[in-house]
């Protein structure tokens, strides 16, 4: 049995699902310490910080937070707020070096957390990188606009902030072009599925599965009630039926059984829920913030590969939403070559195993 120690990024939960995915493929087999800012870290603790629960410790760590100004993201704050976490950098991998040198992990692993690795170097433990953002550097993004391309050029300055020496990188992503050259090593993996989705059997029960943002508007939502079908809203919170919408609080179980049998699905595009939409052959109607330019990314790749479409939020219309309902089969026949093949657990299960002691393999 091997110890490591696991930290993430804390925007949003694409993060840590990610991590919970590798954590219960791995905590039956090895002692996990969880490392979560934010998000991740309220997501994470009432799983795993409890007595029945062994061999899996959440603790909290500082992390880069979006901030929004009146529902939208305010980029401004956002950057300024992160340059505070810059500053505090030094600090902070001081401190957890310390803890690394009490705790003797055999290996850390990170999503896109820079405290952890870093600290990891001073004192010389293996390093492996399993994140999405990874493909901002390393992937050949050229079949993008301009504007987008420039977009990537800039925030892999972050990427590579994030960087140290490691002994592995794995991007998991949902699509996967060619690497750039000089990242060869790279390992590329499909997305990392939860349990639950890995055992589902999809089918199509007549409803839709919208997954929003906090801060989605009204506007938004009434052009969801134009659906020829029922709704199901997560997200918002559990709130009175507005016609063909109901509203559900977000109940992992439930909500996965609602993605199984959805129809097709129409809301953020994070990396990890289209992911998870193209493994069940759900087509996706991906409703990106317009500054938010990583969903915008995604999205240009979800349209490429054919499974859905998209608009920005700010610019989504009746026209939008039609367009997409009455393409579902041609979308349904483009998911047939992805339904059920794009599980990156083995590989990046097998990334972090090939680099733990020997003698802690199972």
């Amino acid at each position: 049995m091997a110890k490591i120690f696991y930290s993430m990024s804390g925007e949003g939960r694409g993060h840590a699902a990610r991590v919970r995915t590798m954590t219960e493929h791995l905590r039956h087999e090895h002692e996990l310490v969880l490392f979560a800012p934010n998000d991740a870290y309220d997501f994470l603790a009432p799983i795993y910080n409890r007595p029945e629960i062994t061999g899996v410790e959440v603790r909290r760590l500082p992390g880069l937070k979006f901030y929004y100004t009146q529902r939208r993201l305010d980029l401004a704050k956002s950057i300024f707020r992160g340059l505070n976490f810059l500053g505090g950098m030094g600090r902070n991998v001081r401190e957890t070096a310390a803890i690394l040198k009490s705790e003797q992990p055999d290996l850390v692993v990170s999503d896109f957390e820079p405290i952890l690795p870093k600290a990891a170097r001073k004192c010389g433990i293996p390093v492996v990188s399993l994140n999405h953002q990874d493909f901002l550097v390393s992937y050949d993004l050229s079949s993008l606009p301009p504007s987008l391309q420039w977009y990537a050029w800039a925030m892999g300055l972050v990427v590579r902030a994030h960087h140290v020496d490691k002994q592995q990188t794995v991007v998991s992503s949902f699509f996967t072009p060619n690497l750039r050259p000089g990242f060869h090593d790279v390992v590329q993996v499909g997305p990392l599925l939860r349990p639950d989705v890995c055992r589902a059997q999809p089918s199509e029960a007549g409803f839709i599965l919208s997954y929003v943002r906090k801060a989605t508007t009204d506007d938004t939502l009434e052009l969801l009630k134009l659906c020829d079908r029922p709704v199901k809203v997560y997200g918002l919170g559990k709130r009175p039926a507005d016609g063909p919408l109901t509203f559900h609080e977000i109940d992992e179980q439930r909500f996965t059984e609602d993605f199984t049998h959805c129809d097709a699905l129409i809301g953020a595009a994070g990396n990890q829920s289209l992911g998870e939409a193209i493994y069940l052959g759900k087509p996706v109607l991906a409703l990106p913030e317009s500054s938010h330019h990583e969903q915008m990314i995604n999205s240009h790749f979800l349209k490429q590969m054919g499974v859905g479409s998209w608009t920005a939020i700010e610019s989504f219309a009746k026209s939008h939403l039609i367009s997409f309902l009455d393409g579902l089969s041609k979308f349904r026949e483009n998911l047939a070559q992805y339904r059920g093949r794009t599980n990156g657990n083995p590989p990046a299960l097998a990334a972090i195993r090939q680099h733990l002691p020997t003698n802690s393999l199972v």
